[in-house]
């Protein structure tokens, strides 16, 4: 336990928190924090809802992720001079955001909330590789936890704290700060060891495209699918049921500050609780029966939610609802992404895990806006029932996916592919 206490107090867990932090900070503002804004100016919720499709990028990333493995910068290395491309983009994208208003150019905020995505999906496939790349097999858990701390760190100022401003000044000001914290991402940058360079990376355009695909199934065979499915359905409900909650909160009287001091206060310490209590049970215990018992865990907080639509507005529900939601969610995240970084190559890293969180996004990025629908037609009860369906698939896709003959395949290297000619 003093090894694993050590890998979280290193220079480069540190890095891996500063970089979950500016991977999470555009997260809700293209998101649920807009969603917020647009409550305030009376906007429908089939408007609200469809605001999810701006996150379309993320589920299609691994797209352009070919040429992120394929081609450097000619400053700062393979990997850092990408991060710092485009965190300058997102600063100058979630800057525009601050001059516009949703009730008066819906049009022009989704457009530019479609650059802030594809900015933040390119910086989101470059730290993911970065990760797999720098992180050695027994820093894995350890740094996944970290980084996805940083992340829900990020996500609290951007979802959480931004409700509270927003209370007391305009939210074009609050989008203006928001865009000045993507330097916290610029420092890492600068901080951020290079990772050593990769023997087998791609040497064509064409490698960059094939061999990332290649490798993995050459590699996992018909395993692979096991492999996709469960990343695709692990987070499915919980992500599904998130499409709605802002609007579903308001909608039973929840000030924006109950919700954003509830969500800092309550939210923050149950997830910096779980990220490191995530870890260090995946470390004692194995993957298998902590991805299990955390998927089971996020489905259970759907019954929170069903119980607060029937009660309606209760703090002490809400609260105890936000802290089981951030606890599971930083474990299972912690243990997701962990495992999804087994499942890669370093050589072709940013691919691979461009296609596998790109699979995790589904839920939001791509069946969000029936979330909307569902509500309308069926109410937010049932919704939430519905939700807790959603879960079980991943929850049994957890437990072949760490079977031992998957995690055999896992641990095997780019090398066991043919080599690229």
């Amino acid at each position: 336990m003093r090894e694993w206490a050590a890998i979280f107090r290193s220079r480069r867990m540190a890095v891996v928190f500063l970089l979950g932090f500016s991977s999470g900070l555009p997260n809700m503002l293209i998101g649920q924090t807009l969603q917020q804004w647009m409550v305030d100016q009376h906007m429908d919720i089939k408007k609200i809802a469809t605001v999810v499709t701006i996150k379309a990028p993320f589920a299609i990333k691994w797209a352009w992720a070919p040429l992120l493995d394929r081609y450097r910068l000619p400053f700062l290395g393979r990997r850092r001079g990408w991060m710092l491309l485009f965190q300058v983009g997102l600063l100058a994208g979630i800057g525009a955001m601050a001059f516009l208003d949703p009730a008066t150019g819906l049009a022009t905020m989704m457009s530019v909330g479609l650059f802030v995505a594809v900015m933040s999906a390119s910086q989101d496939i470059v730290i993911d590789a970065y990760n797999v790349e720098v992180l050695a097999p027994a820093e894995r858990a350890a740094g996944s936890a970290t980084y996805v701390i940083g992340y829900r760190t990020a996500m609290l100022v951007s979802g959480s704290l931004t409700l509270v401003m927003a209370d007391h000044i305009i939210w074009n000001v609050v989008y203006a700060i928001m865009a000045a914290l993507m330097l916290v991402g610029m420092v890492a940058v600068v901080l951020a060891e290079e990772p050593a360079e990769i023997e087998r990376a791609p040497r064509s355009l064409f490698q960059s495209v094939y061999l990332p695909f290649r490798e993995v199934v050459v590699r996992y065979r018909s395993r692979l699918v096991v492999v996709l499915l469960f990343c695709a359905f692990f987070k499915f409900g919980e992500q599904f049921a998130q499409v709605v909650s802002q609007p579903f909160y308001r909608g039973l009287g929840f000030t924006k500050s109950e919700i954003g001091v509830l969500s800092k206060a309550i939210g923050f310490s149950a997830f910096a609780i779980g990220g490191g209590l995530g870890g260090t049970l995946v470390a004692k215990y194995g993957m298998r029966k902590m991805l299990v018992t955390f998927g089971i865990l996020s489905a259970a907080v759907h019954l929170g939610y069903f119980l607060i639509s029937v009660i309606g507005h209760n703090l002490p529900v809400y609260g105890c609802t936000l802290f089981v939601e951030n606890l599971s969610f930083a474990m299972g995240t912690a243990a997701l992404t962990g495992e999804q970084y087994s499942f890669c190559s370093p050589a072709v890293a940013a691919t691979q895990m461009a296609l596998l969180s790109s699979l995790s996004g589904l839920a939001s990025s791509v069946f969000g806006p029936l979330a909307g629908g569902l509500v309308h037609d069926y109410g937010y009860t049932y919704f939430f029932l519905f939700c807790i369906l959603l879960a079980v698939p991943g929850i049994v896709l957890a437990y072949f996916v760490t079977s031992p003959a998957i995690e055999r395949r896992g641990s095997a290297s780019v090398s066991s592919a043919e080599s690229p000619a």
